[in-house]
């Protein structure tokens, strides 16, 4: 019997899903779940505003690649700071 073409939407959907998990198990990666306050959430807002930077995900990665640069010394001082 003919797949209706909600059976096959539904089967497409399902190996779609399936393909974006893999690729995310393949790359290892994972979900970060952050409760962001006011102050914090003013200060994302100025560094996208500053840098063009729309996505919040592409500038946390961004930011933490370039600190990930500092010298053991230098990372230190800097998350010193409050």
């Amino acid at each position: 019997m003919a797949k209706s073409a909600k059976e096959r939407k539904r089967e497409q959907r399902a190996r779609e899903k399936l393909k974006a998990e893999e690729r995310r198990a393949r790359l290892l990666a994972y979900s970060l779940k952050v409760d962001v306050y006011q102050g914090t959430a003013d200060n994302i807002e100025r560094i996208k505003q500053v840098t063009g930077i729309d996505e919040v995900q592409d500038l946390l990665t961004r930011a933490i690649h370039n600190i990930s640069r500092l010298d053991d010394d230098a990372l230190r001082a800097f998350l010193a700071e409050p």
